[in-house]
């Protein structure tokens, strides 16, 4: 199925200029799908390949890239508050669906790494606005083994407001890390949209105390979810992914991990894997697709058919996953959502 492709500058509440982007089936969509894109990328480049999979699809799928993001106007990758850009994405995202060709339709939420935070973010701001999430590899709880030591936080905590946006935080190169597939993996490493430099101070203060005030309040989500994760990412723990599911109040919640694949699991893997992720979320998606009812009513959850996590292994891949599982075990200095250890770390992309 073809899509058409438009971009649109937007204005937000701060009078700053946002990029928007969407990817639009031909025919009346099945549904609204919005992105949240990770930390330090972009949408109309990065997840080309999502909005145009799930567009050919049936759906219409929406992308902005947050302040200081992709084309975005603001200081690169400077996130003042948090919330500045779960208010951003909840504005937009709801102008949207206000249009009259929309009011009917069922609205899905769509978050890769940081984009899952921003993802349940804005579906806290209003629990029955949301008809589904689907989360890949969620940034959404910070693992014990790599919480950074109270004293680390409270230092940096203390120069947060006299020096801000100094590039002073140790830095990993997540792409490697992040994206299997050689080729890709360059070809993401050359897309200049993306924000592959030191992060700044207030920047990874406040991604750290997202993860936190999100982990404490995973019993609060109740949207319904689909959560993916690849069992060999090292960039953010799939035990994190297994906490949101066992932890969410979600009467309707899903959760697959995938064997030997790393993080980027919809567009770093080879294409086989690619295809196997996609096809899973637009089953989910099409399942809780088929009820337009009324934006005004309050949504009835789908009574999740598999209540026990499903693990996933990609069909004929089951000897180089056992390799990769080996090759690839995480050690002591493995890190979560850029804490490593007990000293701050931060990748330059997620």
């Amino acid at each position: 199925m073809e899509v058409a492709y438009h971009e649109e500058y937007v204005k937000n509440s701060r009078g700053v200029q946002l990029f928007t982007c969407r990817w639009l089936p031909f025919s009346s969509p099945k549904a609204l799908v919005f992105l949240c894109h990770g930390y330090g990328m972009e949408c109309s480049n990065f997840m080309k390949g999502v909005g145009t999979k799930l567009a050919s699809n049936g759906y219409a799928v929406f992308g902005i890239d947050y302040e200081g993001h992709g084309r975005s106007m603001g200081a690169r990758c400077y996130i003042k508050r948090f919330d500045n850009i779960v208010l951003d994405c909840n504005d937009y995202f709801k102008s949207i669906c206000a249009r009259e060709e929309y009011r009917e339709k069922r609205r899905f939420l769509y978050g890769e790494s940081m984009g899952g935070a921003v993802a349940l973010l804005t579906h806290k701001k209003d629990r029955i606005f949301w008809h589904g999430a689907v989360l890949v590899a969620p940034m959404c709880k910070i693992s014990e083994k790599v919480k950074p030591h109270p004293v680390v936080i409270s230092l940096l905590t203390r120069v947060e407001d006299v020096i801000p946006k100094w590039k002073i935080v140790p830095a990993k190169d997540v792409i490697d890390s992040a994206f299997k597939d050689p080729i890709k993996r360059e070809q993401i490493r050359g897309n200049k949209l993306i924000y592959q430099e030191k992060p700044r101070l207030k920047t990874a203060l406040e991604m750290l105390r997202t993860s936190m005030n999100l982990e404490d309040s995973l019993n609060e989500v109740t949207v319904p979810f689909f959560v993916l994760h690849g069992e060999a990412d090292t960039v953010t723990d799939p035990e994190v992914s297994r906490a949101l599911y066992e932890k969410a109040s979600s009467t309707d919640k899903t959760i697959k991990l995938y064997p030997g694949m790393w993080h980027g699991l919809t567009a770093g893997e080879p294409d086989d894997n690619i295809e196997i992720v996609f096809s899973d979320i637009i089953l989910w998606l099409d399942k809780r697709a088929e009820d337009n009812g009324s934006s005004n009513q309050s949504m009835k959850p789908i009574k999740n058919p598999n209540p026990a996590p499903i693990m996933i292994m990609p069909e004929g891949l089951s000897a180089r996953a056992n390799r990769e599982k080996t090759d690839r075990k995480r050690s002591n200095s493995n890190y979560l959502c850029g804490w490593k250890g007990r000293g701050l770390y931060h990748h330059s992309a997620m």
